[in-house]
C-alpha cells in the first residue's frame, strides 16, 4: 500500500528540488509527446533549450529575444505572486495586461503626430491604470458582495478580448492601413516608442520595470510590514486576523498591484515589441505568468529565473516549430506540463510517501 503522510512542517528541501524535477519531469515527457509526433525527441529538447543561447547560427536573434519575452513574464507573475501568497487569486491577468495596452495605447494614439517628451510617460501611467481598473471590478466585487475572485477575474478575460477586438476594428484603426484591423504602428512613432535601451540586448523599458519589481518586491516582503501581512495572510488567515490583518484591504491591494503590473507589461509590449493594437495582440503572457509565478516559488529571484527559463521555451518553442516542423499546440501542451508537474511533485513538499500493508480493521 501506497499512502502520504503529512509532515510535522513543509519540507525546505522538497521545496528546492520540486522545482527542478517538475523541470526534468517536463523534458522527459515533453520527449515521449514530440516522439509520438513522429519528431526525434533529442533534437526537440536540444532545438528548445540549447540552441536558442548556444548554436551560433541562431544566438545571435535568440539571445536578445530572451529578455524581450521574459520582460512582461517576469513583471505580470511577481504581481501574481503577491496575491497567491495572501490567498487573493488572480487568475485573469490576461485581461489586465490587455487594457493596460489599450489604455496606453490610446494615450499615444490621442497625441498623434504630436512629438513632446511627457507622452511616453503619460502612456505608462495610463496603462497601469488601466490594468489596475479592471482588477479592481473582482476587487469591489469579492470585498462588498463576497464573490469568487477567480471566476470574475478569469471570465474579464473575455470581455477584455472583445474590447481589443473592437479598438482594432473601430476607434484605434489605423485610418491610412487600407481597411486592415489594428492602430498605428507606435515604433514608427518615436515619441510613443519603447525601444532598446542598449542595442542587441533586448533590453527595453519593460525589462528595467520588471527587474526593478523584483528588488521592490523582495524588500517589500522582507522588510516591511505590509509584506508581513500578506506572508501570515497566506499562511494563517486566522492568525491573521487575530493580528488585525484587514482581509479586504488585503484583496484590493493585492489585486490592485498585480492588475498595475499586468497592464505595465502590456503598455510596454504594444510600445516596444508588438508595435501595435491589433485582435492578436495578446499572446497568453497573462496565464503563462501563473506558471512562471509557481515555478518561482512565489519568491521574487525564482521568479526572475522562471521567467527567464520559459521565455526560453518561447524562443526555443517557435524554433522548433520552424525547424522540425513541430505544432504550435504541441509546444503549448509542453509549456503546460511544467505546472502539472510542478503542483504533482510539490505534494512532497507537505507529504511523506509510505510503504506498508493495508492495516484490517
Amino acid at each position: 500500500m501506497i499512502r502520504l503522510e503529512k509532515r510535522p512542517a513543509p519540507s525546505r528541501a522538497w521545496g528546492v528540488a520540486a522545482p527542478l524535477l517538475a523541470v526534468t519531469l517536463t523534458m522527459a515527457a515533453g520527449a515521449g509527446l514530440f516522439a509520438l509526433l513522429g519528431t526525434d525527441p533529442l533534437a526537440a529538447i536540444r532545438t528548445i533549450f540549447w540552441d536558442p543561447l548556444f548554436n551560433e547560427q541562431f544566438a545571435s536573434y535568440s539571445r536578445p529575444q530572451l529578455l524581450v519575452k521574459a520582460g512582461p513574464l517576469i513583471l505580470i507573475a511577481i504581481g501574481l505572486s503577491l496575491g497567491f501568497r495572501a490567498g487573493v487569486w488572480n487568475i485573469g491577468a490576461e485581461g489586465q495586461y490587455i487594457m493596460g495596452a489599450v489604455a496606453g495605447a490610446g494615450v499615444a494614439l490621442a497625441f498623434y503626430p504630436l512629438e513632446a517628451w511627457f507622452i511616453f510617460p503619460l502612456m505608462v501611467i495610463a496603462g497601469g491604470l488601466g490594468g489596475w481598473a479592471w482588477a479592481m471590478i473582482p476587487a469591489i466585487l469579492k470585498t462588498r458582495f463576497r464573490t469568487n475572485e477567480i471566476l470574475v477575474s478569469l471570465l474579464l478575460v473575455y470581455v477584455a478580448e472583445q474590447v481589443l477586438a473592437s479598438m482594432s476594428l473601430g476607434l484605434m484603426r489605423n485610418p491610412e492601413g487600407g481597411g486592415f484591423p489594428g492602430s498605428r504602428n507606435l515604433q514608427q512613432y518615436p515619441a510613443a516608442a519603447n525601444p532598446e535601451r542598449i542595442a542587441g540586448t533586448g533590453m527595453h523599458w519593460g525589462v528595467v520595470t520588471a527587474l526593478i519589481a523584483v528588488i521592490a518586491t523582495y524588500v517589500l516582503l522582507h522588510r516591511h510590514m505590509l509584506g508581513f501581512q500578506i506572508r501570515l495572510a497566506g499562511q494563517s488567515p486566522r492568525a491573521a486576523r487575530f493580528a488585525g490583518v484587514d482581509p479586504n484591504r488585503l484583496v484590493v491591494i493585492c489585486l490592485g498591484t498585480s492588475g498595475a503590473l499586468a497592464g505595465l507589461a502590456g503598455l510596454f509590449e504594444v510600445a516596444g515589441p508588438a508595435g501595435q493594437v491589433s485582435i492578436d495582440f495578446n499572446v497568453g503572457y497573462g496565464f503563462t505568468a501563473i506558471i512562471v509565478a509557481f515555478l518561482g516559488r512565489l519568491h521574487p529571484v525564482g521568479i526572475l529565473l522562471a521567467g527567464l527559463l520559459m521565455a526560453l521555451t518561447y524562443i526555443g518553442g517557435e524554433l522548433a516549430q520552424f525547424m522540425l516542423g513541430l505544432p504550435a499546440a504541441a509546444i503549448q501542451a509542453f509549456q503546460g506540463m511544467l505546472l502539472f508537474f510542478l503542483l504533482g511533485v510539490d505534494v512532497l513538499s507537505n507529504f511523506r510517501i509510505r510503504l506498508g500493508r493495508r492495516e484490517v480493521a
